[in-house]
């Protein structure tokens, strides 16, 4: 059931890694729980950009124009999508350095369950202010890592000694896919696709 294991990631993680392991959905139902949750953050973005104004500094709150804050919106949530296929590709890559012979379904499954906080962080924007937002981002990442490093093991059958070395290294790749993402946004942006502010 798509959104089945949200609950139990958050209340007790090792166990739903296991129920996750001992399940294995499929495909097709990590790429829904992700895409579900990709959502969060483009729509929150657009609302409080469009309807609620950015808090930066003292100043007057920033809104973006409708159509603007839309393709954000729509880059963003592609993104997003993308990061976690390719996180999925990378971790099912590194696998045979480890050990381990995981399909890409159980590489998806760990990481559209380890995206999930970063995700929900996406409700922040809901606050924009962006000393607010960056304090639940952090938050958020810091669990995601966490589920990250409870998963990997359960997921992959390997020893948590050896789960220890392959999550930080699924860190490394899902750190240098954010600067990916992030350089990606600035050319962009440099070609035309910047937001548009509302005087």
């Amino acid at each position: 059931m798509i959104l089945g294991h949200l609950l139990g990631l958050y209340t007790h993680p090792k166990e739903e890694w296991k129920n996750i392991d001992d399940r294995h959905e499929g495909t097709a139902n990590s790429l829904g729980h992700a895409a579900l949750m990709a959502l969060i953050p483009p729509i929150c973005a657009y609302y409080s950009s469009v309807h609620i104004g950015w808090q930066i500094g003292v100043g007057e709150p920033i809104f973006l124009t409708q159509q603007s804050a839309l393709i954000i919106a729509g880059a963003m949530y592609f993104a997003l999508i993308t990061g976690v296929m390719a996180l999925a590709y990378l971790t099912l890559w590194m696998s045979k350095t480890f050990g381990s012979s995981p399909t890409y379904t159980q590489a998806l499954e760990l990481a559209a369950y380890t995206a999930t906080p970063i995700f929900m962080v996406g409700l922040a924007a809901l606050y924009p202010t962006v000393w607010f937002v960056m304090i639940v981002g952090l938050l958020g990442i810091a669990y995601s890592v966490y589920l990250l490093y409870t998963g990997v093991p359960i997921l992959m059958h390997i020893p948590e000694e050896q789960g220890f070395i392959y999550a930080s290294s699924v860190v490394t790749c899902g750190l240098v896919l954010l600067v990916a993402i992030l350089a990606s946004t600035v050319i962009m942006w440099n070609v035309g696709f910047g937001p548009m502010f509302m005087h």
